[in-house]
């Protein structure tokens, strides 16, 4: 008897024309055969099935579908029932049950997530994202606003409340105007104590609450342990880390340099410019950029040049002087010279 495979190529290759004659010649079966099985209509030969081995869980199967019902809608833990189970006198392996419980149980279907939208100025997300740690630190200060998802970005080396409004001040100029809310989580510069005051009423940092006043925007916090109501700014924050950070960070390690704020900003904004702002989103499909130019017009108005610090006084912008840090290598070696005279 031949094999279903053997049945089968005669049939396709008498269906592509061809003669007993040349079908015995290829595959190398007798005439007769190759003409007992054309004119034969009964199907081809089919494996047979072998028994199933019986399963050391087979006894107690009908104990586990039980204990499922019995629990449901929740869920009883594998190392629960493997206990349970070897106590009736299984000896099989709890990954065993583990295979059997993922085939019982229909997979629990994930929550759905409606995507809170805003209407353009009305909302400004604000996180700091950390990325290096110790001696010299490296985080990032990350605005993203809530209609266009135009995104700001700037890092730093101090989470200090003097560092988040001064990134605050350079967001809202890189934007153009100022939404009518800003929303946090619980960073300490922001929020002391939640609820302090009743529901939602929460005790905010002196420092935001001038800077808030200055600049015309309300503080908001997001629900606790629900970073999806802050989500847009943290899609951000992954987006940020893996496209620009470890690809910028990767690369210098590679010729023995470490990352600075300087380098880490000069990188940025070409790369806010050149990729990240005028990409096309992934939820809203459009370009930030030019949803930017939409959401302009409903932006606040950027305060006048002179702003209230915390602590009362009226400074103009043109008094903090800006002085570079970094030297060109040249300076160092004329140093070097002067030594060596």
């Amino acid at each position: 008897m031949k094999t279903k495979e053997e049945c089968m190529e005669i049939r396709i290759l008498s269906r592509q024309g061809k003669g007993i004659r040349e079908i015995s010649r290829i595959t190398g079966i007798s005439r007769n055969t190759v003409r007992k099985y054309l004119r034969s209509h009964k199907e081809e030969p089919g494996y047979e099935q072998r028994p199933k081995r019986a399963s050391k869980l087979d006894p107690f199967k009908s104990y586990l579908l039980g204990r499922v019902k019995a629990v449901s809608p929740h869920r009883l833990p594998a190392p629960v029932l493997h206990r349970e189970i070897k106590a009736l006198g299984y000896a099989g392996s709890e990954r065993l049950l583990r295979s059997y419980l993922s085939s019982q149980l229909a997979k629990k279907e994930p929550e759905p997530v409606v995507r809170f939208e805003t209407p353009p100025g009305q909302q400004m997300q604000a996180d700091w994202i950390e990325l290096r740690r110790g001696r010299n630190p490296l985080s990032a200060f990350v605005a993203t606003l809530g209609y266009s998802r135009a995104t700001f970005v700037k890092f730093v080396n101090s989470e200090r409340f003097e560092v988040l409004r001064e990134c605050h001040e350079e967001a809202f100029a890189y934007f153009g105007g100022v939404p009518r809310e800003v929303l946090y989580d619980n960073m300490k510069t922001v929020v002391l104590e939640r609820n302090t005051y009743g529901e939602g009423k929460h005790r905010f940092h002196a420092g935001l609450w001038h800077m808030a006043r200055d600049f015309g925007f309300m503080p908001r916090l997001c629900r606790p342990y629900r970073a999806k109501t802050k989500g847009k700014v943290e899609r951000f924050n992954r987006y940020l880390k893996y496209s620009f950070y470890v690809p910028l960070q990767s690369r210098l390690a590679q010729s023995g340099l470490t990352l600075d704020v300087a380098t880490a900003n000069a990188e940025v904004r070409k790369w806010l410019a050149e990729i990240a702002n005028c990409r096309i989103h992934g939820e809203t499909g459009k370009r930030p950029d030019e949803q930017l130019a939409v959401e302009l017009a409903e932006l606040q108005a950027l305060p006048q040049k002179n702003i209230t610090v915390q602590h009362g006084k009226v400074l103009p912008l043109e008094c903090w002087p800006v002085v570079p840090l970094q030297r060109s290598p040249l300076v160092y070696e004329c140093l070097f010279q002067e030594v060596d005279r």
